[in-house]
């Protein structure tokens, strides 16, 4: 059973009618300050609606920097003071036998400057000075030469190695660029995984 209420009905058609007479008389003024307030208004509304992390969701992460020095990491680590410490045991009869070679060609000038002399003896003495002289030059190329081999091949792979640890840091980190501190002028303490860098070297490389 269905209950009539005209006189409510009849408000109702009022009413819709107001509405109607309301929209025809804005859309006169579309530019009207007071319209332009009320659509200003009605998006302001809708925007409030709207979830701040949805606004957000385009909005670029920080990059986040870590800073090293890589030098001092790699130096620093077990396997490079391991291998010093062989090149010096290598090496260090040949660095002696240089040295004393130098001290006697001292011996030698002191001679050559003395005024107590013979001409056969100071030529003597020349002819000493001149060979022992080409004699400290040579071996002191050759001992170059052998120890940047051997330098140059030890760094060379644990600077590889220290690569792939510094890359294993920054993705465990979430690390987007690392720089070397020969590439800054100033960095916060924070930031340095020189330590870290070393002491992951040491547990994937120890020194054997």
């Amino acid at each position: 059973m269905s209950l009539y209420f005209p006189h409510a009905l009849a408000t109702d058609a009022a009413a819709r009618n107001k509405s109607r007479q309301a929209s025809q008389f804005w859309s006169r003024f579309p530019h009207s300050p007071l319209c332009v307030s009320l659509k200003n208004l009605l998006f302001l509304s809708l925007l409030a609606a709207v979830p701040a992390g949805l606004l957000h969701a385009q909005t670029a992460q920080p990059t986040r920097i870590a800073i090293i020095n890589a030098q001092k990491a790699v130096a620093d680590t077990q396997e490079i003071k391991k291998a010093q410490a062989e090149l010096q045991a290598k090496y260090g009869p040949r660095q002696q036998e240089i040295a004393n070679l130098q001290q006697q060609l001292e011996t030698l000038q002191t001679q050559l400057n003395s005024d107590n002399q013979t001409p056969e003896k100071l030529a003597q003495l020349r002819a000493d000075f001149a060979e022992k002289q080409k004699k400290l030059q040579r071996m002191q190329e050759d001992l170059q030469s052998d120890v940047n081999d051997d330098r140059q091949q030890i760094l060379g792979r644990a600077g590889r190695q220290m690569t792939e640890i510094i890359k294993k840091i920054a993705e465990a980190r979430g690390i987007d660029v690392v720089i070397d501190t020969s590439n800054t002028l100033y960095f916060k303490p924070s930031l340095d995984i020189t330590a870290e860098a070393t002491a992951e070297y040491d547990k994937a490389y120890p020194a054997k």
